[in-house]
């Protein structure tokens, strides 16, 4: 497959920042509560209290691929057509009961029936039609449209109640798993705006949001499928994961997510491979970074053992790639760029004697919270770097501030280092170079038409086919275009409360369904 790609995509990303930002003052100035009512934490055997390391920044379905947002809104508010099993990798239905490819550039898919939204309306294929088209064709500059979509239009139509075919522009063998990003809202959601407290077809919906405190899911009686044991959900958050894990063993909480091993979870701790992926990527446009010889220094100083060794005290693995191991295209046989600090500095002075202004400051930038001991890993990339001759100043920013330098259009403030954490939800490479390593890409900096090529060819395969060009890929992104010095696949700890069962896997990080959790006062497993 060889989408199109548009130039005019920073429409779109641009609409994202001013959509979340809009939605967090709108949130300030309402009083910051979807409900008013007497709020209390108070423990109860039906509630289940969970710490996030941030508060989710907007709760629009359309914008569920982002980790902080996703976490609380999938599968839990809001459900999509089909969706991707995270242990075996296959696709099962969900809201819709079957699909087929019935022609080249058209899909149809299958409603389930007597499915209803929270408020009680009925679920069907204009639904349906009417959330893709929102997700996908809107201007309301949606993340989910950004990192699985691209600038790639569909035609949606709903043929009858119970039918929706969705045609696009080329031949996309893996347009099923694409619509598993999107989330089924009713057609009364506003199209021209994002919404603050979203309506699902999901087994719980918004109770309230105290923005800055806690928001609120209460058990949605109506839900259609097997209904969870817990009534009630409410979620806090703290950054420093020390404090999470506190919460937990002084039975302030039941769960605490991304915490590290230092943390003091203890006994309660459930450590997991939690599919994220760290990296530093480089700002190739602007000088020093745009020679590639100081790019390369960059990936020679990253001492990737000594950070998981040290800081992640094993959980994780040095990086060669972007993607782990579960996902298609990942490459078994690359091996993580060696430490070599003598190497890094000849290359910076190699390229300073050639006139490369290796002494103008580069921002390292990252985000507080990112992951256990970002802080500490930033510093210690830092110092690295600066005894390689470069001068380097680290920022470390909140959600909304290194959201502006992650997506599309990027500030014009180079030249920039950015720690980025990326988790495939997909399970296929191509959501990975799409969006971080073709030059157009919604997360990357820059690219070469040669690199796209190689791309858009591998887009094009299936099978063992699929797997083997996408692995050349980005086996080749080093020496065609080194935008990133990759650091880490990462391991995650949870911890939880004796009072739960409930075993995290792969997809926990980005998708934490509360319908899998139960008491272990009861006879259910979790």
């Amino acid at each position: 497959m060889s989408p199109p790609r548009s130039l005019q995509q920073g429409t779109r990303y641009r609409a994202v920042i001013a959509a979340t930002a809009a939605m967090t003052v709108s949130a300030l100035a309402a009083g910051c509560s979807v409900a008013n009512s007497n709020h209390s934490d108070a423990a109860s055997p039906d509630t289940l209290r969970i710490v996030l390391p941030q508060e989710p920044p907007t709760l629009e379905p359309c914008d569920a691929s982002l980790t902080s947002t996703g976490v609380v809104v999938r599968s839990n508010i809001t459900e999509p057509l089909v969706e991707r099993n995270a242990d075996t990798g296959d696709l099962e239905p969900k809201l819709a009961e079957s699909w087929e490819q019935t022609s080249d550039k058209v899909w149809t898919f299958r409603i389930r029936p007597d499915v209803t939204f929270s408020d009680g309306s009925v679920f069907d294929a204009a639904d349906a039609a009417f959330s893709i088209d929102r997700t996908v064709n809107s201007t309301i500059g949606c993340d989910v449209d950004g990192y699985v979509f691209g600038d790639d239009a569909l035609v949606v139509a709903a043929v009858d109640p119970s039918t929706v075919t969705v045609t696009t522009a080329t031949a996309d063998p893996i347009l099923p798993l694409r619509i598993s990003f999107v989330e089924m809202v009713p057609t009364t959601t506003d199209a021209q705006d994002k919404v603050r407290a979203p309506i699902g077809t999901g087994p719980y919906r918004v109770d309230y949001w105290d923005h800055g405190q806690r928001l609120s899911l209460v058990r949605n009686d109506t839900y259609w499928g097997s209904m969870p044991e817990y009534t009630r959900a409410i979620y806090q958050w703290r950054t420093e994961g020390s404090v999470r894990a506190a919460m937990v063993t002084n039975d302030e909480a039941e769960l605490a997510t991304y915490l590290g091993p230092e943390d003091g979870a203890g006994d309660l701790g459930v450590a997991y491979p939690n599919n994220e992926t760290t990296a530093l990527r480089m700002m190739a446009t602007e000088p020093p970074l745009d020679d590639y010889r100081v790019r390369e220094a960059i990936d020679y100083s990253v001492n990737r053992g000594g950070i998981v060794k040290a800081l992640f005290q094993g959980l994780g693995d040095p990086a060669a790639q972007l993607v782990g191991s579960s996902i298609v295209g990942f490459d078994p046989d690359l091996q993580p760029t060696p430490y070599d600090p003598r190497r890094a500095a000849a290359l910076v002075a190699e390229a300073k004697a050639d006139g490369v202004p290796v002494d103008r400051e580069i921002r390292l930038i990252g985000r507080t919270g990112q992951f256990p001991k970002i802080n500490e890993t930033i510093e210690v990339i830092q110092n690295s770097l600066s005894e390689a001759g470069l001068n380097v100043k680290i920022e470390m920013m909140d959600t909304a501030g290194q959201m502006q330098y992650q997506i599309r259009p990027f500030p014009d403030a180079g030249p920039v280092l950015l720690m980025i954490q990326h988790g495939n939800q997909a399970g296929d490479a191509q959501f990975t170079v799409d969006q971080y390593m073709r030059s157009d890409g919604y997360q990357s900096y820059f690219g070469t038409a040669q690199y796209d090529a190689h791309i858009d060819a591998a887009e094009q395969l299936v099978g063992d086919a699929r797997q083997d060009a996408f692995a050349a890929v980005l086996a080749d992104e080093p020496e065609e275009v080194r935008q990133f010095a990759y650091i880490a696949h990462m391991n995650a700890v949870l911890a939880k409360s004796p009072s739960v069962r409930y075993e995290p896997n792969s997809a926990t990080g980005d998708e934490m369904r509360l319908s899998e959790m139960t008491r272990a006062d009861t006879n259910a497993s979790g």
